[in-house]
């Protein structure tokens, strides 16, 4: 760690100190601050020369108007190819949002403006990510670069959803003769993601009251995104249906309803999520029972309208199942004795005033099990104490006013550690009988290596394993016609190679024949490459990178006999690679006959084919000067024991 440690101080004395942060890119709605630093070594200073921070998170003047459409609309006056046009953004580009791309207006035509746009500009419109010299960086609810945070559904940053509610509910026409129309839901200040679906011939439009008591209506009489009371509303009508979206929040309370124009019955469901705007809030202490001599004195909680930020009756927050009235706190006060000319303690009139006595509890004993889940108990008795401090047992019932804490509780739930088995390794061997091994970790609860587990219960960490492939290779006696050309044999023979975490050659696939008939080539990309195991990718390395033979990139092939060639063969002799020879040239041919042992028994090998001069007719070995030696078959490698050794 210390090595560490030294080698990122000598990366980052090599640069210069971080200069002042720029001006912010924008002046409202998020921009971008960039700061450089300069490289003082000859060398190249490892890291970054500029780095960026948010600035100017706070939300534009509504008649501001959207950032990517004044870049957009900062080239009306310039002609395009000869002609001008009003310039509208394209917004939410899948394959390059940081581009700045914009539509005339009244026709199709879509054209990049520039390869870039102004740092600061939102990638997407629901999205705080912004772009950053044509890049788009995540930003999160706290407007910090590269940050996760998000908002939960009730908007709170971070939060946990406990500020608000899912309301969920579906709405069916009553139909009758006197009523025209009908509230299907009102919908409170503050609601989010909200979503209404009506289906049926009926018409859906909107009320929207705000807090000062403004009204308005929208008929929603054609499909479209736009404002009531400054809330966004989109609205999609189909001959059968209609959607209301609001992401909200809602800037006033909307009133949904349905106005009957059909015969039919139709339904309407809808689902939002609605703020609890009316919560528990503790109030400051009482004044003290009494005015000296030791008294006690309370806490109690009032219900608080977040809306008009005005205490309200206890049954507004009885309302909402989520609100849990906090317990009153209980304290001493005024614990100076009182003067001796008195001889007495005033006590002040306080109606909500809770006597001395007290629960009070001994510590818990250990617990019965060390885990997976025991009791442990303590005893609890009702005290009270005098002025002097002395505490003495009395009765339970003086302190029934507050519960009884309690005496028994569940401990060390948690699981017990247990044995987790890793997976088998390869065979120690590559033929025959061998071992593979594994580690076997005793991990407790939280999932991390620890004592405890009973070695009863431990998996075994090595077994016997056996490899089907035979320590050794019979000789093959196979009649003559089952045994294929050496050409065909090279084609089976090799198997493709695996990319893995050392540099490796990789063949690909053999190109076509370049003859139709006859003999011909073939040719393959042979590339040297590397499996990343983090990112599971493979990426491509320079040739001298990979050691052993590097595979042949170029080898003969031969697609039958061209018409007019010479028939009186066999169908053997035809699939050789020359079809006119001599009898005795016939009569011996080089074949491929297995391949040399591996040079490694782990960690990847090589293997070399073997070639022989064989009699054809009898299948036995002859010797090579009877063969035709420019017929001779190239070398052929394999790659072989390509699994890790074992573990020393």
């Amino acid at each position: 760690s210390s090595r560490t440690a030294r080698s990122e101080e000598d990366r980052d004395s090599l640069w210069d100190a971080w200069g002042s942060w720029s001006e912010c890119s924008r002046t409202c709605g998020g921009g971008a601050s960039y700061s450089l630093r300069r490289c003082l070594s000859s060398k190249t200073c490892e890291g970054r020369n500029i780095r960026y921070r948010t600035c100017s998170n706070v939300d534009c003047p509504p008649e501001a108007g959207d950032f990517r459409a004044q870049q957009c609309s900062a080239h009306n006056d310039v002609k395009y190819q000869g002609q001008l046009y009003e310039w509208l953004p394209i917004s939410n580009d899948p394959d390059n949002p940081c581009s700045l791309k914009c539509q005339a207006r009244g026709t199709a035509l879509v054209v990049e403006l520039a390869p870039k746009v102004l740092d600061g500009t939102r990638c997407y419109t629901e999205s705080l990510d912004m772009c950053i010299s044509g890049l788009c960086q995540i930003v999160g609810c706290d407007h910090q670069l590269g940050s996760a945070v998000k908002e939960d559904n009730c908007g709170v940053c971070n939060g946990d959803g406990s500020t608000c509610r899912l309301v969920r509910g579906q709405y069916k026409s009553q139909l009758s003769a006197s009523k025209l129309d009908d509230t299907v839901v009102a919908i409170p200040y503050g609601s989010r993601q909200v979503r209404l679906v009506l289906k049926g011939p009926d018409h859906l439009y909107l009320e929207a009251k705000t807090l000062q008591g403004v009204k308005s209506e929208n008929s929603l009489s054609t499909t479209g995104s736009f404002l009531v009371e400054n809330s966004s509303i989109d609205f999609q009508k189909f001959p059968d249906k209609e959607i209301l979206r609001i992401s909200g929040p809602l800037t006033a309370d909307f009133t949904i309803k349905i106005r009957y124009v059909g015969a039919a019955d139709s339904s309407v469901q809808f689902i939002f999520y609605q703020p609890i705007i009316h919560r528990w809030r503790e109030t400051d202490f009482f004044p003290c029972s009494a005015s000296c001599g030791g008294g006690y004195q309370l806490t109690s909680a009032e219900c608080f309208d977040l809306r008009s930020n005005r205490v309200v009756a206890d049954q507004y927050c009885h309302y909402y199942p989520e609100n849990i009235k906090p317990k009153p706190k209980l304290q001493e006060c005024n614990l100076d004795p009182c003067p001796a000319s008195d001889g007495y303690k005033q006590i002040m009139p306080y109606d909500l005033y809770h006597p001395l006595p007290r629960w009070e509890s001994t510590p818990w004993t250990a617990c019965s099990s060390s885990c997976g889940g025991g009791i442990q108990s303590r005893s609890v008795s009702c005290v009270e104490e005098d002025i002097q401090g002395h505490i003495s047992p009395v009765e339970e019932w003086k302190c029934m006013y507050t519960p009884k804490m309690p005496v028994v509780q569940p401990c060390n739930i948690f699981d017990c550690p247990k044995w987790l088995a890793q997976e088998w390794s390869p065979c120690t061997v590559t033929c025959g009988q061998g071992l593979r091994y594994r580690v076997v970790l005793c991990i407790d609860h939280r999932g991390m290596h620890t004592g405890g587990c009973s070695p009863k219960t431990k998996p075994h960490i090595k077994e016997e394993c056996i490899v089907p492939t035979p320590c050794y290779k019979p000789k093959e006696k196979l009649p003559m016609e089952a045994k294929l050309p050496w050409y065909k044999q090279a084609q089976e023979l090799e198997e493709g190679t695996a990319v893995s975490e050392e540099p490796s050659f990789i063949p690909e696939a053999w190109s076509t024949c370049s003859a139709t008939c006859g003999v011909g080539s073939q040719v393959r990309l042979v590339k040297c490459q590397v499996l990343l195991s983090f990112s599971q990718s493979v990426a491509d390395l320079p040739i001298d990178e990979c050691e052993g033979p590097k595979p042949v990139s170029q080898r003969a092939c031969y697609s039958g006999p061209c018409s007019g060639e010479a028939t009186e063969h066999t169908p053997e002799e035809t699939q050789l690679l020359y079809g006119s020879l001599q009898e005795f040239d016939e009569l011996y041919d080089w074949e491929y006959e297995g391949f040399t042992e591996c040079s490694e028994s782990c960690g990847g090998g090589v293997q070399e084919a073997v070639v022989t001069c064989l009699n054809k007719q009898t299948r036995e070995t002859a010797e090579e000067t009877l063969c035709v030696s420019g017929r001779r078959p190239p070398q052929l490698l394999k790659a072989c024991s390509l699994d890790p050794c074992p573990p020393r």
